[in-house]
């Protein structure tokens, strides 16, 4: 069997790396044998994140960007590659999500969760495709919601832009299928992050979280990168546009 030592050079990007799910991300790909490309804001975080890769000895490279600035979105691409070897997988996971009520949210705010969790994800899976193509091969996944699916009040900006990162994934599916490369997207539940930090409770809200699963405890972030794992991984070969939910039973549809 080979092991990650006998193949070529290959490389995942993970944006929004510095954060609790893309660090578990990153860590899992890492040991699945990809150099990681640790991509998004807050040098301390994203470097927390490398430590912590090269304590697993798994090569990796931060570059920290704006995902704002889409422009820089390729260049940050064709950085890793040139330090890691051919992207192979790309993870769309760095999202912002401001809490304001519809009727108060400004249009700045609302564009600017667009530019991160919506325009962003279209730059870096264009970006990453247009180097997976040629070589006939590649993985995207982004990271959705289940907000999408049951919405979620003083969030419309968030779960609008979930949404697109549900349609992007299914239409470049079915463009890029013939090409072989494959686009799916992941919609977690409540796992433990900073989002949770909205909700002000945190007890009362771990509690509300568990009573609506099906699965009676909180999910760990590892369970989440597992799922990423399999979808760019060589076991979900025949696997594209679909949208799983890691949400302990949360939403079922």
């Amino acid at each position: 069997m080979a092991t990650a030592a006998d193949r070529a050079p290959r490389s995942a990007i993970v944006t929004g790396a510095g954060g609790a799910l893309g660090r578990a991300i990153a860590l899992r790909l890492g040991q699945d044998g990809f150099a990681v490309g640790i991509v998004g804001r807050g040098r301390a975080s994203l470097d927390e994140t490398a430590a912590l890769l090269d304590e697993h000895g798994i090569p990796n490279l931060v570059v920290e960007l704006d995902l704002r600035d889409t422009s820089a979105i390729d260049a940050a691409v064709s950085t890793v590659e040139r330090a890691l070897g051919p992207v192979e997988a790309l993870v769309n996971n760095a999202a912002i999500y401001p809490a304001t009520p519809f009727l108060e949210i400004p249009l700045s705010e609302y564009e600017d969760v667009v530019r991160v969790n919506q325009t962003a994800y279209f730059a870096g899976a264009q970006a990453a495709a247009q180097r997976m193509v040629p070589r006939g091969r590649g993985a995207i996944v982004s990271i959705g919601s289940i907000t999408f699916h049951g919405g979620w009040e003083h969030l419309v900006s968030y779960v609008s832009t979930k949404g697109a990162a549900v349609g992007l994934t299914r239409s470049l599916a079915r463009e890029l299928g013939p090409t072989g490369v494959r686009v799916n997207a992941v919609s977690p539940g409540a796992f433990p992050t900073k989002a949770e930090e909205i909700n002000g409770d945190p007890e009362s809200y771990n509690r509300a979280v568990i009573e609506k699963q099906s699965i009676k405890r909180r999910g760990r972030n590892e369970e989440l990168a597992a799922v990423v794992s399999f979808l760019v991984g060589e076991d979900s070969s025949f696997v594209t546009g679909q949208t799983i939910n890691v949400d302990g039973g949360w939403v079922m549809e």
